[in-house]
């Protein structure tokens, strides 16, 4: 956790069965400005062999936006853009802002099911899972990210409990809980942009950006693009807080975001 900085709060949110240093190139990409918190959620890296909930995801999120002084703009991947989705709507007046990445669809129907024998077949085979796991991160990106995704440990054996909790929340009421500016961020490619549309409508200030040949891990791929866009989310946000000007309600995507 790094506080002695002077910017808007920044508390990142990984994916499921890395953990939070899986953000450190982007945290070191945006440098000293912004005090900043990776935390490891339940049942994974430092937190490995606790039961993963939603609940407690949540308030290992909003533990860490306390430890930054009680409000921050709040990042998440995957799995880290459900649980930062699920706190921006059960505690909005901690969330200045959030950035939801590569998590505008939920694990139901064909998908779910993929998911669910995927996250069982990890859960039988975690060692398997993991290898499996770090030669995915390897093809999908540079070496530097690849590392980061590995380096807090891969835990595969609470996949089951993540991809129930996941499917049993509702991010669109989430959403409509709360009434701060959202971006919602995707790759291109990404499996989990089906349903981005409804996700947008269910925002009261939220922006749709797509990333061009992205997909849901390689989106991480351009750190300096991951970094620019959490410092522009970041620039509204301090905007708002100074009585700025933010981004007008659903703006519409540019060319390049809605490609």
């Amino acid at each position: 956790m790094k506080a002695n900085a002077t910017g808007v709060p920044l508390v990142f949110v990984h994916g499921m069965r890395v953990s939070g240093a899986m953000w450190q190139p982007v945290i070191d990409t945006l440098g000293t400005r912004h005090p900043t918190a990776a935390p490891d959620l339940p049942g994974h890296g430092s937190r490995r062999g606790e039961p993963f909930t939603l609940p407690g995801a949540v308030a290992v999120v909003t533990d860490a936006i306390d430890a930054l002084g009680g409000r921050a703009l709040v990042v998440g991947l995957s799995l880290g853009g459900f649980v930062a989705v699920a706190t921006a709507g059960s505690h909005p007046d901690r969330v200045l802002g959030l950035v939801a990445m590569g998590c505008t669809a939920t694990p139901r129907g064909l998908l779910g099911a993929v998911y669910r024998g995927a996250a069982r077949a990890g859960a039988r085979y975690p060692q398997g899972a993991a290898r499996l796991s770090a030669f995915g991160f390897r093809r999908a990106l540079p070496e530097p990210q690849a590392r980061a995704m590995v380096s807090g440990g891969l835990t595969c054996e609470t996949m089951p409990d993540i991809v129930r909790a996941v499917s049993a929340m509702d991010p669109l009421a989430a959403l409509a809980a709360y009434p701060g500016p959202v971006w919602l961020v995707n790759g291109e490619r990404d499996h989990f942009r089906r349903d981005e549309r409804r996700f947008l409508r269910a925002c009261h200030d939220g922006r749709l950006i797509v990333r061009p040949g992205c997909g849901h891990i390689s989106s991480l791929a351009d750190t300096e693009a991951v970094a620019r866009q959490v410092q522009d989310a970041a620039a509204v946000v301090s905007a708002a807080r100074t009585g700025g000007t933010s981004v007008p309600t659903h703006r519409p995507a540019t060319p390049e975001e809605a490609r």
